[in-house]
């Protein structure tokens, strides 16, 4: 094992090892929606892509090429599996008619005895697509074929900024969107008039009427956010960027911070009520736009936004978004309060079960240069579904947290690759070190991938005693030319 791994020098990683934001470190992912399902967190973000000069150097984002809708889930908030980026806008995305998405939002229904499940984004900054899948990570299609929201809709035509969806499902099963933003001119900062919020069809993918204007959003700038609770609805939004020190004092909150206003009606109207998280640039140095979306996850409330941490991490300079998540506070009222964003994030809410097969795409950290990609023909047409680690290399680095051994513990750990080309100077191809609680740290076990070019080969890193309780574990891996799809503990 020691000849095989003894001239491996780790690879730097993004983030500390002990934090955990942001949650996806392989790419970006900006403008995160999150839906509760069957006892799993998803996150939708925009596909933030990055761009170069011809010299190399980093372009500013600007959006203009963004086609395309991260997928990640999680049980335990802290390992994130990755499914992918939906094709979901431009020449071969599923809304082909929509050069881009931005700033999804995700819902369910219960369709004729059937989960439905709805992707709604926004076509740059005019009009809302909506696309649907039987699950939660695609593949999804484009069943009407246009916008649902577009300039045409009444009281539409005059918002500057037609987009950043966000979707209520009420007790009673009805549902509701949100969208706008925008200042349509300096002297209107202080009260853009740019929000709306229309009933959805029983079908979810029609309007039931006309949008109808949120009166009097102080200070809106864009993102759409909307909560129920205990009956009292929530509506959030970002605010712009004129927010003056007089106002500010006033209304309590700052440019660039997210803000929420309450109803007791869905469709407002909506007053005044608390400021729920700073702009990304108090957290964290670096400033820019925020989006969030607020959650309820096994009986305790969260909210996920945006920071440039990653692209920091990375030694870039672009405005690349990626997802963190933080408790949400509520204060004696319950209603969401002042929150913060940090780079520890949340503690992990579960175990990991190693016994039962875990992909490898599930992350709480790894190291720069790692990816991932479609795998099997459906992810590959449609972007988003099964996925597997690639572009491995000496030194990387994967890792999963808090994984349960038990009292009786594992002996082994099974993966399951492929490798894509043998080695003309060797008699393996590569292999994965397991080590715990650090990757620098002494490997129990390592598994050995022999120089044959196959897909589904099993590598098994037999431990030299059995590993009992719950540790972090991190795969190291030597050599290059082979994919890693799943492991398991035995």
């Amino acid at each position: 094992m020691k000849s095989l791994t003894r001239t491996i020098s780790l690879q730097k990683s993004a983030k500390s090892i002990t934090d955990h934001n942001p949650v996806m470190v392989q790419r970006f992912g900006a403008d995160p929606y999150a839906l509760v399902y069957d006892g799993r967190v998803y996150l939708y973000m925009t596909g933030d892509k990055p761009s170069y000069n011809a010299d190399g150097s980093i372009k500013e984002n600007t959006y203009g090429n963004i086609n395309t809708i991260n997928v990640v889930s999680s049980d335990d908030l802290v390992n994130w599996t990755d499914h992918g980026s939906v094709y979901a806008a431009g020449k071969t995305g599923a809304a082909s008619w929509g050069p881009n998405s931005w700033a999804p939002a995700a819902a369910y229904k219960n369709i004729d005895g059937k989960d439905k499940f709805f992707l709604y984004f926004a076509n740059n900054g005019n009009g809302i697509g909506v696309l649907t899948s039987d699950s939660p990570v695609g593949p999804f299609i484009d069943e009407i074929g246009g916008p649902l929201i577009s300039r045409e809709t009444p009281n539409c035509a005059e918002v500057t900024w037609l987009f950043d969806p966000a979707v209520l499902m009420d007790d009673d099963g009805s549902a509701y969107i949100y969208v706008g933003g925008g200042v349509p001119s300096p002297d209107k900062a202080a009260n853009p008039g740019t929000a709306r919020v229309c009933k959805l069809g029983d079908d979810m993918m029609s309007l039931d009427g006309d949008p109808i204007a949120i009166e009097n959003v102080d200070y809106l700038f864009e993102d759409s956010g909307i909560n129920k609770i205990d009956g009292t609805y929530y509506y959030s939004y970002c605010s712009n960027f004129n927010v003056t020190p007089q106002a500010a004092s006033e209304l309590g909150f700052e440019s660039g911070e997210i803000v929420t206003m309450k109803s007791d009606s869905p469709m407002g109207p909506f007053e005044r009520c608390n400021p729920v998280l700073k702009n990304p640039e108090r957290f964290f140095g670096r400033g820019g736009n925020n989006h969030h979306a607020m959650f309820e996850f096994n009986g305790e409330y969260y909210i996920t936004y945006h920071s440039r941490i990653l692209e920091e991490g990375l030694d870039m300079d672009g405005g690349y978004r990626s997802t963190n998540v933080d408790k949400l506070v509520l204060n004696e009222n319950n209603e969401p309060s002042k929150s913060a964003g940090t780079r520890a994030g949340v503690a992990q809410l579960k175990a990991l079960n190693p016994y039962e097969e875990v992909k490898a795409v599930t992350l709480s950290n790894a190291s720069i240069g790692l990816k991932t990609k479609q795998y099997g023909d459906v992810a590959k047409k449609c972007g988003s579904g099964d996925m597997i680690l690639c572009d491995i290399s000496n030194g990387a680095w994967t890792s999963v947290s808090g994984v349960d051994f038990g009292t009786d513990g594992a002996k082994e750990i099974a993966f399951t690759l492929n490798v894509k080309e043998t080695n003309p100077n060797g008699d393996y191809r590569g292999a994965i070190k397991v080590c715990l609680d650090s990757p620098s740290g002494e490997a129990v076990g390592c598994a050995v991938i022999a120089n044959e070019k196959a897909d589904n080969v099993e590598a098994i890193a037999e431990f030299t005693e059995p590993v009992t309780g719950e540790h972090n574990v991190f795969f190291v891996y030597a050599g290059e030319g082979y994919e890693v799809y799943s492991w398991i503990a035995r």
